[in-house]
């Protein structure tokens, strides 16, 4: 692809995703969301005809995912725990908040913003990478060009695990913090050093937690090729 086209590829994107968090879903025909939950997102999805491959590891979590996707053409449920090893055992906490806040880290300044959420259980779960998974279930990954985190503290790892499969995807979401939220975890400047070495670029930032003192929550979303980052949008 030549240089012009992918400045008007990226004025596309652009036009897309201002003003609207998930615009760039207009650009896209398949997502891999892992960090599931119970599904929250799948009528939006629906809304854009997409193709969609869920990623849960909760057992009773993955249940309600299941049933929530029932009728939804196109939309896959998977139980899995993806880090960048296959095969680890990890002690996994879960969340009161039906496991929306789960990790397999601690917490640690997450509770300064959201005090109600604690731990209820921990279960032990064994994990796989990105890359490993699709090839198991033998998942074709040039169908899903975007990939959507939420995994509490461990995006960093779900993308050093996915890293022969990156180049798949033309854009990348995820929630991530500029602070130590779960103890160890990945913070926006490690999200942003990672994506940056390998050809994505930052194109929409959307803040949806703070506290003064303590720090900010963010979804962003990183667009792959070339040009220069607008953090305006």
């Amino acid at each position: 692809m030549n240089k012009p086209h992918i400045s008007s590829w990226l004025r596309r994107v652009k036009a897309m995703i201002k003003g609207d968090p998930d615009g760039f879903l207009g650009q896209v025909s398949g997502v891999i969301h892992i960090g599931a939950n119970t599904g929250q997102e799948r009528d939006l999805y629906a809304r854009y005809g997409l193709r969609v491959l869920w990623i849960e590891p909760i057992p009773e979590v993955f249940t309600a995912l299941e049933a929530n996707l029932a009728g939804y053409v196109g939309q896959r449920a998977l139980k899995y725990l993806v880090t960048d090893k296959e095969g680890a055992e990890y002690p996994f906490n879960v969340t009161s908040n039906f496991g929306a806040s789960s990790s397999i880290l601690d917490l640690k300044r997450h509770k300064e913003i959201w005090p109600e959420v604690g731990f209820t259980r921990q279960i032990v779960l064994t994990s796989t990478t990105l890359a490993a998974l699709l090839a198991r279930e033998n998942i074709n990954p040039a169908g899903y060009d975007a990939l959507i985190m939420d995994t509490q503290g461990s995006e960093l790892l779900v993308l050093q695990g996915a890293q022969p499969v990156l180049k798949n995807f033309r854009f990348i979401k995820t929630e991530v913090p500029d602070f130590e939220a779960y103890a160890g975890c990945c913070q926006l400047a490690d999200i942003e050093a990672f994506l940056s070495a390998r050809g994505f670029r930052e194109y929409r930032r959307n803040r949806f937690a703070e506290r003064a003192g303590v720090g900010s929550y963010y979804d962003i979303t990183y667009c792959a090729g070339t040009g220069v980052p607008d953090r305006a949008l």
